[in-house]
């Protein structure tokens, strides 16, 4: 006998992000556009395990698209280009599961806060989890990218966001 997989997970949130991001308005689409600077707030209980991950130049960063959309469309339109593609060939904010992925660059570690460079994501997202970059696993130089391939190698670093995939504006402030 088959039975339905569950088809929810509930996931533990460790903090939350706080960027200049107000709006979804010119946000840069990937950290590699952004010389924002941001700053991660673990919940004080979660502190020590930034234990060491100022030895580590960038790390990813897992967070709640909190402001999205709850009515994602399978294929969108992406930021990066102007024909449709399917929602998992893109990295849109619009999407069944909501997680955005930041590849970022630690600043510092003070207590219980991580300071970065690359923000592209709202003030106030959710954080779920952060994870070392490492060098050697996690580049790919035979990678091909896809719809991607034929762009200007600086498209990610061009583009800015506008609010067609948001629920409403966000309204939390830096602190």
């Amino acid at each position: 006998m088959t039975t339905e997989p569950d088809k929810t997970v509930t996931l533990n949130l460790i903090g939350t992000i706080r960027t200049t991001h107000t709006t979804a308005d010119n946000i840069p689409v990937q950290p590699v556009g952004s010389s924002d600077e941001g700053v991660v707030e673990l919940f004080p209980e979660y502190a020590e395990g930034l234990v060491d991950v100022d030895g580590f130049s960038h790390v990813m960063l897992l967070f709640h698209l909190h402001e999205m959309k709850k009515d994602f469309k399978l294929t969108i339109t992406p930021f990066m280009d102007n024909k449709e593609h399917g929602v998992f060939a893109t990295r849109s904010p619009s999407r069944p599961a909501a997680i955005g992925l930041s590849t970022v660059k630690v600043k510092k570690v003070e207590d219980n806060k991580l300071y970065f460079e690359g923000a592209d994501m709202l003030d106030g997202s959710p954080l779920i989890d952060i994870k070392p970059f490492f060098r050697n696993v996690d580049n790919r130089p035979d990678a091909i990218s896809g719809w991607l391939e034929n762009k200007d190698a600086e498209i990610a670093s061009k583009h800015r966001s506008d609010d067609r995939f948001m629920e409403r504006k966000a309204i939390h402030k830096m602190h």
